[in-house]
């Protein structure tokens, strides 16, 4: 026989990312992140935040699987959170309750988390934009969850279509929310200096006036293009 899960499982130990390491992100615009992950690392791309005046964030996960129509494990992150915590809280994408609302966002504040992202909906939007975290959602329905478990924190979960564990560093601005797995942490911040000037370069070419970026003059001057009449 197949026995009961216990309500909640939590590992509240996990290898955090230096303060170092998760300073170097802050105000790192996603899409450099992203490329500095070969094009990938965002959330599915609903999730986004619910005030644009409270989104720009970079922290270190602490994750929890809630399952659909549920919020305990959300709760049990925020105890065991600390300060620059960001909550990633997987709700299977279930979108016909609310996982939080203004009042567990105002807890988890309190905490000094500094996000929260789930892949499923919230509430009290009035309320979120006045607690003045940056809170990520797939939408908004005044439908509330139930606080029955089972589920886990700080366990490995897969939230908004990404494998998440807690010690990744996460990152959001009005474009979405990205994912930096801790095994790649170093290698992300080498190559971000790179994008950065880059980018920088390509910015002042693009309002001095480019037109065509340099590998589509070489691809147009390939021998693999054909040009027709």
């Amino acid at each position: 026989m197949i026995e009961d899960p216990p309500l909640m499982t939590i590992r509240r130990n996990f290898t955090r990312p230096t303060a170092d390491q998760v300073d170097a992100f802050q105000g790192v615009p996603c899409g450099f992140v992203v490329d500095a992950m070969q094009g990938r690392g965002a959330l599915n791309y609903r999730i986004k935040p619910i005030s644009n005046d409270h989104a720009v964030f970079a922290g270190v996960a602490v994750t929890c699987d809630n399952g659909p129509a549920d919020n305990l494990a959300a709760f049990c992150a925020i105890e065991v959170a600390v300060p620059g915590d960001v909550i990633l809280s997987a709700a299977d994408g279930f979108t016909e309750t609310a996982v939080s609302g203004d009042l567990m966002l105002g807890m988890a504040r309190n905490k000094g988390v500094a996000a929260f992202v789930t892949d499923g909906l919230v509430r009290d939007i009035e309320g979120i934009i006045e607690v003045g975290m940056p809170c990520f959602a797939k939408g908004v329905t005044p439908n509330s969850p139930v606080r029955n478990g089972p589920g886990t924190v700080g366990a490995p979960i897969v939230i908004g279509g990404r494998a998440a564990q807690s010690g990744d560093i996460v990152v959001g601005d009005i474009n979405g929310v990205v994912v930096v797995p801790h095994a790649m942490i170093d290698h992300v911040l080498d190559q971000l200096e790179t994008i950065k000037v880059a980018e920088k370069e390509m910015d002042a070419k693009v309002k001095a006036g480019l037109t065509t970026p340099p590998f589509i003059e070489h691809f147009i001057n390939s021998k693999q293009l054909k040009e027709i009449d």
